[in-house]
């Protein structure tokens, strides 16, 4: 009996239904070993193939593969630096907006990107930020100019890789000498076989042009007396201009001496002109019209430019593509994502309205901010009307002035008295 006891007492008594009572511990047996199946287990011959034709088609799909899996990343290339100097590395087709609120693009150290071509937004938080004043957004890069030393840098949106540049003080109080310039400068990225990667610097209404790469310890002066230039254009790595009054486009930079007259064309008097880059090509775009408020009427003439011929190619289609055009700066953007009326059409600004759509197919133009005044030119008469198109983002954008000050262009193209202190 005894015996019989003692055994039974070293041993856990189990319940009716064979489980440990309530209270007991039953140590879990270690799991297996799993090792990577399914995606994460793509061969790394795969994964090249795969990450190196979605870096040819967009280097932000190729960021985001990267991101998925700790293997896929270590498979692929931290692009570095090298997504700043080679332009195929660049994000394009983003460009950054403004929140509309009256506030600078760096108040709260986030910046918001916008696709033209799958419509995606991202909100992306820069480092330091709120020690810089976002200058300009050229070629998906961001340009910054440091609000105490002056320093400008350059920034991709997505890598966080940046280029240090010197700062634009020394040369600015040499060559512009009017501190509320830089209030207004804008700025672009160019390369070119002899200089990868530089800088050029400008000044709305002042006839100086700046330039400088990361290598240089200042920034120099490139133009002189060139006040009349307007409606700069990026293009395969060099920099490009309309000079208004003589009628020419010419080219900035490198600072040769090329340029295309066009004044055959129009009477500068009754005609603006602008440049834009439709699918890789320069196009020079004439608006005619009058802008009488009872009856306008606008007609529009598009010309692809060979400027190395000094030839000019009559375009009468733009497909599935719209375009928004300024004096500061232009776009072409795919409507495949956008409603089918924006298709073969162009967003352009008169004084009477800052939103007008004008078809090509069709010939009739649309006042698209007849119901968005906010003002009656002397007071504010109501808040903005929201939610923004993306017209009103997208002409927003191709306005300088209005889209580093974080204020929408259809609601501020005519600053009354009141609203004087924005």
């Amino acid at each position: 009996m005894c015996s019989s006891g003692t055994a039974t007492a070293g041993r856990k008594r189990k319940g009716a239904s064979g489980r440990p009572p309530i209270g007991s511990k039953r140590r879990r047996a270690p799991e297996p070993a799993h090792e990577a199946s399914g995606w994460a287990s793509l061969p790394t011959d795969i994964v090249g193939l795969v990450s190196g034709r979605l870096l040819a088609e967009d280097v932000v799909d190729y960021l985001t593969f990267r991101a998925v899996y700790s293997g896929w990343r270590a498979s692929t290339s931290d692009l570095g630096i090298l997504a700043l100097r080679k332009p195929q590395l660049r994000p394009h087709g983003w460009i950054a907006l403004c929140d509309g609120d009256g506030a600078p693009l760096d108040s709260d150290g986030e910046i918001t990107l916008f696709n033209t071509r799958t419509v995606w937004r991202l909100r992306i938080r820069l480092p330091d930020l709120r020690c810089h004043r976002v200058v300009s957004f050229t070629d998906g890069l961001v340009i910054l100019l440091h609000k105490r030393t002056t320093a400008v840098r350059v920034v991709h949106p997505f890598t966080l890789a940046t280029v240090q540049l010197p700062p634009l003080a020394p040369a600015f109080r040499n060559a512009i000498k009017d501190r509320e310039a830089l209030f207004s400068m804008s700025a672009f990225v160019c390369s070119s076989p002899t200089a990868p990667f530089s800088v050029v610097a400008r000044f709305p209404w002042r006839p100086m042009v700046l330039w400088t790469q990361p290598s240089r310890l200042s920034w120099e002066v490139i133009h002189h007396g060139m006040v009349e230039l307007q409606n700069f254009l990026p293009f395969q790595g060099l920099l490009f201009a309309i000079t208004k009054w003589r009628e020419e486009i010419v080219m900035v930079y490198p600072p040769r001496k090329i340029s295309m007259a066009y004044y055959s064309l129009a009477d500068p008097s009754i005609c603006r002109e602008y440049l834009v880059e439709v699918v890789g090509r320069m196009m020079l775009v004439l608006q005619h019209g009058n802008d009488d408020r009872a009856c306008p009427k606008y007609a529009f003439r598009i010309f692809e430019v060979d400027i190395w011929r000094q030839k000019l190619l009559p375009i009468c289609n733009l497909g599935s593509r719209a375009l928004f055009l300024n004096t500061d700066r232009c776009l072409c953007v795919p409507t495949m994502s956008l409603p089918s009326r924006y298709s073969n059409s162009v967003h352009f600004s008169v004084p009477s309205s800052p939103a007008v759509m004008h078809s090509l197919s069709s010939g009739l133009s649309e006042d698209l901010a007849a119901l968005c005044q906010i003002h009656d030119m002397k007071e504010e008469t109501r808040p903005s009307v929201r939610p923004f198109t993306i017209t009103d983002h997208l002409l927003t954008y191709c306005n300088h002035m209005e889209w580093a000050r974080g204020l929408m262009f259809h609601e501020y193209h005519h600053i009354p008295d009141s609203f004087e202190e924005l």
